[in-house]
């Protein structure tokens, strides 16, 4: 089994920071990633080219992989991890199975996990996620439909709004809990960010073009098939995003794209029983640390918005400070300080949009109130909201008696899409906080794999012959 000074998990913009600094001061680094190509969700590679479409993030993400394809870095891509124990093996399956490897030093930086609040129609085929609908138009060069309508929160909507006019798309209509002046609080520190303003005006410019109505201070309340197509409705909220009375407006489309924020991925520091805090601006439960990324459990870091959603400009900063402090634990050496310092003050720089992000992106604490009690919470084994508050008032008090007693979050998601929205419902229904019902346990496989995908090919020689009993 090989062993690494440095084992990175994810190879977004933190992760292939962190593990390219690493590798150049010469430690044996390891970097996993799920995905054929590092980049992560905002650097993602695409399988073809597209000139219209290979903008500044496409460019970024050409960089970080070509010093990596550079670096000394082993690399592990395509494989998914299943398993993290507590002496930091890590156990995966790749292309040519399953494969296991240990380290000195653990860094996960494996992102987020995108947020859907739960409303009529939000399982039907063509209603999809904003990060579903960024891998099809990054990645595969897909439309998620000729007509699409986009909903949510967050910088997402302009970005998926922009990418599917750029790809030839039509978007009917973008749907915005925020209101105009959330955005407009944000001017100023989006002008601190040349680079990022650029991007924006590369997503917005073709949205004012195209005309494209925006609906701000509205939320989707339902979707419901009509022939081949979707047809959409949407209503005035308040600033909880509780829907409010208004007029309504129906919009018919392909597809329906839509997300309400990010929430930190948590559930391999969680399995390692670090030490967690809830902090809804940061998107979720997080896992504690101190100025250099370590969390509670010693030689476990944290880098990236797996840390707290900052964005992936935050994030390569995030990456490199985190990074530089495994250097100096792994050789039992305190940090450079000026290398340190220099790297602290980027990330406050970059973290400061991000930070403004990741507010408008929070949960809104009316929002699950919208919620109607016939509509499904968990896809994985059909929890509808009214199970979960007739388990409340059965006496479940924490989301693992909830998960014991209904199943939710039990499937193969381990309540990565249920979470955060189900703990919310029974924090309301007690009157009480997110603390206090906690999070789902996670279990191994972190990933859905079979028998087989763990134990290899059935061979004959597998079958153990007793030695001939003496005569």
């Amino acid at each position: 089994m090989n062993h690494y000074d440095l084992i990175v998990l994810g190879a977004g913009p933190a992760g292939v920071s962190a593990a390219l600094l690493a590798s150049a001061k010469g430690l044996r680094v390891a970097l996993f990633d799920e995905n054929s190509a590092a980049g992560g969700q905002v650097y993602r590679a695409p399988i073809m080219p597209d000139a219209k479409m290979d903008g500044a993030e496409f460019r970024a993400g050409e960089t970080l992989r070509d010093e990596l394809s550079r670096s000394n870095v082993c690399l592990f891509l395509g494989h998914t991890v299943w398993a993290v124990t507590g002496d930091y093996r890590v156990d995966a399956l790749g292309p040519d199975g399953s494969m296991s490897c240990t380290t000195t030093v653990l860094l996960v930086a494996n992102g987020t996990t995108e947020r859907v609040v739960p409303f009529e129609g939000w399982t039907l085929p063509g209603v999809i996620g904003l990060a579903a609908a960024t891998i099809l138009l990054k990645s595969q060069r897909t439309l998620p439909g000729n007509t699409t309508l986009v909903a949510g929160c967050g910088p997402l909507l302009v970005a998926v709004a922009g990418n599917t006019l750029k790809a030839g798309g039509k978007v009917m209509g973008i749907v915005d809990i925020a209101s105009r002046g959330e955005w407009c609080s944000t001017a100023a520190t989006l002008l601190a960010r040349p680079a990022i303003f650029k991007q924006s005006l590369s997503y917005g410019l073709p949205i004012l073009r195209a005309r494209v109505p925006i609906y701000s201070r509205h939320t989707l309340v339902k979707v419901s098939a009509q022939g081949d197509q979707l047809l959409a409705e949407l209503a005035p909220c308040d600033a909880s995003a509780r829907p409010i009375a208004g007029p309504t407006k129906r919009i018919l489309v392909d597809c329906v794209a839509v997300g309400h924020g990010l929430t930190p991925s948590s559930d391999i520091t969680r399995l390692l029983h670090a030490k967690h805090d809830y902090s809804r601006e940061a998107g979720g439960w997080i896992a504690r640390t101190d100025e250099n990324g370590q969390t509670s459990r010693e030689r476990l870091f944290v880098a990236g918005d797996s840390a707290g959603i900052r964005g992936a400009a935050a994030a390569v900063e995030s990456g490199k400070r985190v990074g530089l402090a495994c250097v100096a634990i792994i050789r039992g050496e305190t940090m450079p300080a000026p290398e340190a310092e220099n790297l602290t003050k980027a990330w406050q720089h970059a973290a400061r949009f991000g930070q403004k992000m990741a507010a408008m992106m929070a949960l809104r604490e009316g929002h699950v109130e919208s919620i109607p009690q016939d509509t499904v919470v968990c896809r994985c084994e059909d929890v509808t909201r009214a199970e979960i508050e007739q388990a409340c008032e059965a006496g479940a008090r924490e989301v693992n008696q909830l998960k014991a007693w209904t199943r939710c979050g039990m499937g193969p998601c381990q309540g990565r899409t249920c979470g955060d929205i189900a703990a919310e419902l029974l924090a309301n229904k007690q009157g009480v906080s997110r603390e206090s019902v906690g999070i789902f346990s996670p279990r191994t496989p972190l990933r859905p794999l079979t028998i087989s995908d763990m134990t290899g090919d059935y061979d004959y020689a597998d079958i153990p012959i007793p030695k001939a009993a003496p005569l």
